[in-house]
């Protein structure tokens, strides 16, 4: 499966704030951007990192290390399985499980 170009959506919904969180990946190249909205006041912030992944068959590592540019002393990094369900692509968080759902997918699905 080619993941080069895609973007991959994970909405978390918690009663104070919305995480919209994001992977775009770009040949070994990855950006990584956090979204949080505050429901009491409306107002969102972002964190964008940037890094590289590595991919062995389904299996993709993510190594974010830049914030805004500026190297950080612990990179975020993710271990995500790839999988396709009812010919939508999902990266699967190994570790906590969380669903990844291909961006061009959700808003196929959401129209």
């Amino acid at each position: 499966m080619n993941i080069d170009n895609k973007k991959f959506v994970f909405i978390k919904d918690e009663a104070d704030h919305t995480e919209r969180d994001f992977i775009i990946i770009k040949g070994n190249a990855a950006t990584y951007v956090e979204v949080f909205d505050d429901k009491a006041t409306g107002e969102s912030s972002s964190n964008v990192f940037t890094g590289d992944i590595v991919r062995k068959k389904n299996i993709i590592s993510l190594r974010a290390d830049m914030l805004e540019n500026k190297k950080v002393p612990v990179p975020v990094t993710k271990t995500l399985l790839l999988t396709r369900q009812d010919n939508i692509l999902y990266l699967i968080d190994v570790n906590t499980k969380a669903r990844w759902i291909d961006e061009q997918s959700y808003t196929k699905k959401a129209k």
